[in-house]
Parts: C-alpha cells; structure tokens; sequence
C-alpha cells in the first residue's frame, strides 16, 4: 500500500495510496514505478551458502521425521489411545519443514504454503482435492476481503483524514503516537474482528509512518508501529465475542463439555483487564524493544492541520467506501448477538467481507489494477496455513502432541498445569489456526483439570487469552501478515519480538490465573 504524499514526503507503499501535492490534489503517474518499494525495503535476503543451509535444514528436519520409527503411543486420561501412522508422521514432518521456511524465509512465504500442498499431494498424506482446496476456504477470503477494504480506505483517502486527525490529538512526541495507535487499534476490536481492524488500521499507519522520515529503508520506528499494531490487536481481541471468532467455538467447547454456557459479559468481565494490561505493556515493550529513532516530530502538529484542510471536502468515493465497509462490519458485528438458528448467523463471515469488495468494483471505486496489485503473497500464506492445520487435525498428529504434552503435567501443580496447557495453545495458535489449537486443546484439557483439582472456567479464559496473541509467526493471526506488508520487519525479527513477547504474555496470565482472576470471583480450584 502507498504512503500518502506530504509536502516533501512522496513514499509509497505497493501503490495503493495516491501522492498528495501540496495544493493538496491528487496523482497516480508514480504509482506502479513505487509498487514494491517497501517489501523490497523490509527484505533482507541470506547469502547464498545461508540460504542453501537453510533450505537443506527444513528438509532435513521433514526427512527425519518422515522416516524415524513409529512413536509411542498417545494415552488420554479416560484411556483413550491415540496412535501416529504414517501419515500422521509425515503431516509433523511437513509442520516442521514449513515452520523452517516460514521463519528463515529462504523462498517468498507464499510458495512455502504452496510447497504444503505439493507435499500433501506427493507424499499422499491427504487427497490433493483437500489439500488445496484449503487454500480457497473461506477464511482465505476473508483474509482477501480484508487486504481490499485497507486498500480502498488507502486510495479513497479516508485514512489521510483519519491519520491526521488522531496525530493533532496526540501530539509530536513519538512514544504518544505509539500509545494512540495501539491504543486505537485495541479499541476497534471492541466491536470489529480483528483481521478487519488490522487491514482499517495498515493504512492509516502508513499515513502516519510518511509523517515521520524520507527514508527508504526500514526504521525502528516503523518495526515497531507495525509489529505493535499487529501484537495489540490480538490484545484487545480477546475482550469481547465481536473480536475474533474464537470466543464462540471455546465457549461452544466448553458448553458441551461441562454443560454451562459463558455469557457476552461475562467473558468481557474476565478479559477486559488482560487485554488492557497487554496493550498497555506491549505498548512498554515496543518503546524499549524497537525505541523510535527521533523522540519527536517537531512541527507535526501544524503539519497535519495544514494537510488535513488541504484534503477538502470528502469525496464522493470516500463515501460510498464508508457506507460499504462499514455495513458489512455492522453485519458482522451483528452475528455476535443473534441466535444461532438465524439466517445472518449461518451466513458465513468470507462472504459478508467480501460484498463491500463487490460493490467497490461496480462502482468503480477500485479497478483492475488494484486487484491485480493485492499482495497474494499474503493470500498464499494463510491458505497454507489453514492446509497445515487441517492435515494436523485429519492425520491426528495434533491430538497426538496434546496429549502427550499435557500427560506431562498431571501429577504437577495445577498452576503449572494451567500453564502447560496454555504453553501449548500458544505455540500451536502460532502455527495453525488459534480455533483448531483450542478445538485441539481444550476437550483433553477439561477431561484432565478435575483430577487436578482445576476448575474448567479457568480453563477456558486461559485458552482464550493465549490463542488471541500469536506473537511468534506470521500465520498465527491475519493482522501479523497484513502488517508484514509494510516492509518494515522480516519474518526473522518478528520471531525474535515475539519471543520475549510471548514470555510476557504467560507471565501475565500466570498473574491472573494465581491472583487476579480469583479476586474477581472466577472459580479457580474445584476443592
């Protein structure tokens, strides 16, 4: 997506967004020539002999894995066995393969989760019609849908106006402009999907990032403003049942499993704090970990009030941009609190999404170039990943490493119990998608908490909480591959963020599972 153009500044990203002159008109001549211009900025390609290792060591890993003996057995606490076969082995093998790749991006990201299907189809791990019709299931196209609402919000100049008017409000100081845009950020998730908040928000950072530096190449500034808005989504996604979709299947988990049903409120009631805390740490963590390289933007203010009168009134295709993508996510909003029987909710959330994209195109607010330059590489990416999780699911290999994994802990403490369960959720959520490492965990988990004494409550806030912020890989939640796009980090550093991050995470819910959670009365132990 382009960066909109400031007296001075005419950065682009994936040209998407016009440059502004300063008689405050708008000019397309530049915008193919700068289409790329960020990805190419953010990449930062290994030596040849590295990137040979590299690729060497993810096939490795899948040969080992692929050919070791068969392993013990799975045995769940009711006795249940759970055997790895052939296929199920070679479904970890391929996990690992494509969890080498995707991190090192040694080959684009979008050929790594093509390769998933080839190997599926090769290798006979699944039937090939499965295999890559993943790639086309509707989460994919919300995906889709989503990168073409940033997209007309970034051409239309809708995000000019919104940028402008939240950079007067915060100030020139950079650590507040962090602080108002993760703050921002957090808050639509109150009431939006997070995927779609993601792709409103990319756009309006990018409006903001060509305020702060001529620059071509990354800043720290920019890592952490995207890196940031990505991580705070998911914070603030776990508050309410409108933030993601995972919250209705854990509850629906958990309402078959123990025979009680957790309300709108009452799930808000014991996540408002956490997701507030992460917001407000991660906010901490980026000011420390990727500290902006200028403390301020001197003149920003007068500078955003002379471009923002330069805009004009608003436009015929702001408008009809507004009163699409803003139907569509009054709808999607409104499956939350429908019964489930009813038409809207049986529609699926791809398809609403994918209606303002429609309507752009026949009224010609967005055109065939547009389409043609949407970053399929991103697209790719979550059809792979969606792949992935599936075949994990289908060849039992998650079932398999749950319970092995959570067995370890059923004579510990019941913290650490919680813990290890959580622990897990995390690193699946970061490798397949956060509803299937739930539909994964959590039956084992709640079959295992009444011998330790656990309350199933417990149980499920955790799984949410951890499931909500996959910090580690770009396929763990659309918002940390929408903000890939800007070019401003690799795969490589967003892992190496994620880490501490992540570390973070599980020391704030411990604090809360321990402390927190049952001053607020939430039935933490059975006994």
């Amino acid at each position: 997506m382009t960066l909109d153009s400031a007296p001075g500044n005419d950065k682009r990203i994936n040209g998407m967004e016009p440059a502004t002159t300063e008689e405050g008109s708008v000019s397309t001549a530049e915008e193919s020539d700068s289409k790329k211009h960020f990805r190419k900025g953010g990449e930062e390609k290994p030596g040849e002999w590295k990137r040979t290792a590299l690729i060497l060591l993810g096939l490795v890993l899948f040969a080992i894995v692929y050919l070791s003996p068969t392993p013990p057995d799975a045995v769940s606490p009711l006795g249940e066995t759970f055997s790895l076969d052939r296929n199920g082995k070679a479904a970890l093998a391929l996990f690992f393969l494509a969890a080498t790749w995707w991190v090192t991006e040694v080959i684009p990201i979008g050929v790594t989760s093509i390769t998933i299907g080839v190997v599926q189809a090769l290798f006979l791990i699944r039937d090939a019609e499965d295999a890559f019709t993943d790639f086309f299931d509707p989460s994919v196209w919300f995906i889709f849908g989503s990168l073409m609402i940033g997209m007309v919000f970034t051409k239309t100049g809708l995000t000019r106006r919104l940028a402008y008017k939240m950079l007067y409000f915060v100030g020139e100081k950079t650590s507040m402009i962090y602080l108002g845009c993760f703050l921002m950020t957090s808050a639509l998730t109150l009431i939006m999907a997070h995927t779609a908040v993601a792709a409103t928000i990319y756009p309006l950072l990018v409006a903001v990032y060509a305020l702060y530096t001529d620059e071509t190449t990354p800043t720290k500034f920019g890592k952490g403003l995207f890196m940031g808005m990505a991580f705070v989504a998911g914070a603030g996604s776990i508050i309410t049942l409108l933030g993601a979709a995972r919250g209705a299947v854990a509850i629906g988990f958990y309402a078959e499993t123990v025979g009680r049903t957790i309300g709108f409120f009452e799930l808000t009631w014991y996540m408002w704090p956490v997701g507030l805390v992460m917001t407000l740490l991660l906010w901490g963590f980026f000011m420390v970990y990727y500290p902006p390289e200028e403390k301020t933007i001197p003149g920003l203010r007068e500078r955003v009030a002379r471009l923002n009168k330069s805009q004009g009134p608003i436009t015929k295709d702001e408008i009809l941009a507004l009163v699409f993508v803003l139907g569509a996510i009054a709808l999607l909003s409104a499956r939350s609190f429908v019964p489930s029987d009813n038409p809207l909710a049986l529609i699926d959330k791809g398809a609403i999404i994918l209606v303002p994209t429609i309507l752009l195109f026949l009224f010609k607010v967005l055109s065939l170039e547009e389409l043609e330059g949407t970053s399929w590489n991103i697209v790719f990416l979550f059809g792979g990943a969606m792949s992935i999780g599936l075949c994990l699911w289908e060849t039992g290999a998650a079932n398999w490493m749950a319970i092995h994994w959570l067995t370890l802990f059923e004579g510990g403490h019941w913290l650490l119990f919680v813990m290890g369960m959580s622990a897990f959720v995390l690193v699946m959520t970061n490798l397949i998608m956060n509803v299937a490492a739930i539909a994964i965990t959590m039956p084992v988990a709640l079959v295992m908490a009444p011998y330790l004494g656990v309350a199933p409550e417990v149980i499920l806030f955790a799984s949410l909480v951890v499931a909500g912020m996959p910090f580690l890989l770009l396929v763990g939640a659309a918002p940390n591959a929408i903000a890939y796009a800007s070019g401003q980090f690799t795969t490589q550093e967003f892992f190496k963020a994620g880490i501490p991050a992540s570390i973070l995470l599980l020391v704030v819910l411990a604090i809360f599972v321990w402390i927190i959670w049952p001053l607020m009365g939430m039935p933490v132990l059975t006994g």
